[in-house]
């Protein structure tokens, strides 16, 4: 799911009007924890009021059917709801024109002139709740960290 948004020339704008920052959150599937860090980012950028300065991109290079049910659970005890979302592919022109592109622990990927960082995450896929909970919690505190390092701390 790609999301994508008009600019915003808001007072929490920093004066870069041309072109808003891409950040990318991609595994193979895209069906747990990429689906996650999509919808910490969205909160993120919401929260921050960065909607005019950050596109939100997500897929997988072998998309699932759907997103794991234990996903969908464990976002919504922290308020995020991600029901009825659909994995999508992310193409290699979308991860070639992204400025940060995490990949979740399935790839070494390098692509030229864009920020990658490899998050080794264990797949929630086929796991309880209760070992989901801390993947939860570590891509929320990644993807806070990211937001901080790239916008300034709230």
């Amino acid at each position: 799911m790609t999301s994508t948004n008009t600019p915003d020339d808001g007072p929490e704008s920093n004066g870069d009007e041309t072109e808003p920052t891409t950040l990318t959150f991609m595994c193979v599937r895209n069906a747990g924890r990429s689906q996650m860090a999509t919808a910490f980012a969205e909160r993120e950028r919401r929260e921050r009021g960065l909607e005019g300065r950050v596109e939100i991109v997500t897929g997988g290079t072998a998309p699932a059917d759907e997103v794991h049910d234990v996903v969908v659970e464990a976002l919504a005890e922290v308020g995020l709801d991600v029901n009825g979302r659909t994995p999508q592919h992310v193409s290699e022109d979308a991860l070639a024109e992204s400025d940060f592109v995490a990949t979740m622990g399935c790839s070494t990927l390098e692509l030229p002139g864009v920020d990658t960082d490899d998050w080794d995450l264990e797949d929630p896929g086929e796991r309880p709740i209760e070992e989901v909970r801390p993947i939860r919690n570590e891509i929320e505190r990644r993807v806070v960290a990211l937001f901080d390092e790239r916008f300034g701390k709230r």
